[in-house]
């Protein structure tokens, strides 16, 4: 068994291994090492396409408000008539 993980005998429980302050952030960029990061080409053309998408919902979305408030206030509300 490893070290760790041993119980101190007669306590029945298993001692703490003291980390470093800053294991956390080796673990953080050891990870970050790991991922697969685009390149600028790929980063360029994901971003373009976030952007034509946005401005198409957007588009949409102002249509259908446009459309209710135009019911809302022609059919419900009377005016313009």
């Amino acid at each position: 068994m490893a070290a760790e993980t041993r119980k101190a005998k007669g306590t029945g429980r298993v001692p703490q291994v003291k980390k470093s302050r800053f294991a956390g952030a080796r673990e953080v960029v050891a990870e970050l090492k790991k991922a697969h990061w685009p390149t600028k080409q790929e980063a360029l053309r994901l971003s373009g396409l976030v952007l034509i998408i946005c401005v198409v919902v957007g588009v949409i979305l102002g249509l259908f408000d446009w459309g209710f408030s135009e019911l809302i206030t022609g059919v419900f509300l009377g005016v313009g008539n």
